[in-house]
């Protein structure tokens, strides 16, 4: 066991200590899990069952990111005790060699490993920042989650008025259907139809860059309102289809295979951790020393 795990234990420290800190941890805990009990009530009181199934994905992930934080956890021990030789630890460093060698000349290691001439295959105190870099990704995965659902939800907040404006008698009077159907596709296909629009890849770019601008233009609601309405419901039904509404709970199933981390994600996350190396991207330089 290395120097830093043979540190005082319970037995030498303060009960009350302990009680403390197992206190505001428990806390915390119950006061998070109440506020996620008191969310997915309310979204099950207003109908939102997409909603209430994007939240139990979000629960998934998290319990998922602590199961692994409990098993670093418990396997603390064992992977600081796990040594490897130095001409194997020294490859695939996450910073240059300048900033290694700085390092090295700072750092004070004294532990079994050393003692035999090798190097631990993760420190204590690296599985440590890894804990710290285990909460930093739960949280961000949480904002992500609550920032992308209420951009969406502050986007489209002008496509309501635009609805409203489909149920006025002006509009109806100046929008007959064959009239509108030129006008509109028209002005569509000036906006939408050019060279790049015919290439998946410079389309996707475009679309990419525009989501920051302006996506969705008031000629391109009306567009694509009209569009819907005549390919799924029965004629006369333009002044009584909320458009806005139905795309409303389009976003919140949307949302729910948003939130959720397949597999291939968390492997892509691997393989980004595996290649941050020499000061590449120096992403586990986020995690505070």
């Amino acid at each position: 066991m290395s120097s830093e795990i043979k540190a005082k234990s319970l037995e030498e420290t303060p009960t009350w200590a302990v009680a403390v800190v197992c206190f505001v941890l428990l806390a915390i805990s119950i006061v998070i899990e109440q506020l996620i009990h008191v969310v997915e009530k309310w979204l099950k009181k207003k109908q939102k069952p997409a909603l209430v199934e994007a939240l139990e994905k979000v629960k998934a992930e998290l319990m998922l990111l602590g199961f692994i934080s409990l098993l670093l956890t418990i396997l603390q021990g064992t992977i600081a005790d796990m040594c490897i030789p130095k001409s194997i630890a020294a490859t695939w460093h996450p910073c240059s060699k300048k900033q290694e060698e700085a390092k090295a000349k700072k750092s004070k290691d004294d532990d079994e490993c050393m003692k035999k001439g090798k190097v631990a295959l993760v420190s204590s105190y690296g599985i440590h920042q890894l804990h710290i870099f285990i909460f930093v990704l739960a949280v961000v995965h949480v904002l992500y989650c609550i920032t992308t659902y209420f951009l969406g939800r502050t986007k489209m907040r002008i496509w309501k008025t635009w609805e409203e404006e489909t149920k006025t008698l002006e509009y109806q009077y100046h929008n007959d259907p064959e009239r509108f159907r030129f006008a509109r596709e028209t002005s569509f296909g000036r906006r939408h139809l050019h060279l790049w629009s015919r290439s998946p890849v410079f389309l996707w770019i475009v679309c990419f860059f525009r989501q920051f601008l302006g996506s969705v233009t008031k000629i391109d609601y009306m567009t694509l309102r009209h569009g819907f309405i005549t390919a799924h419901l029965a004629p006369g039904s333009e002044t009584r289809f909320d458009f806005q509404k139905y795309i409303s709970r389009s976003l919140d199933d949307d949302f729910k295979v948003v939130v959720g981390i397949s597999p291939v994600i968390w492997f892509i996350a691997v393989l980004l951790l595996l290649t941050d190396t020499h000061g590449k991207n120096n992403i586990l330089a986020l995690v505070p020393r």
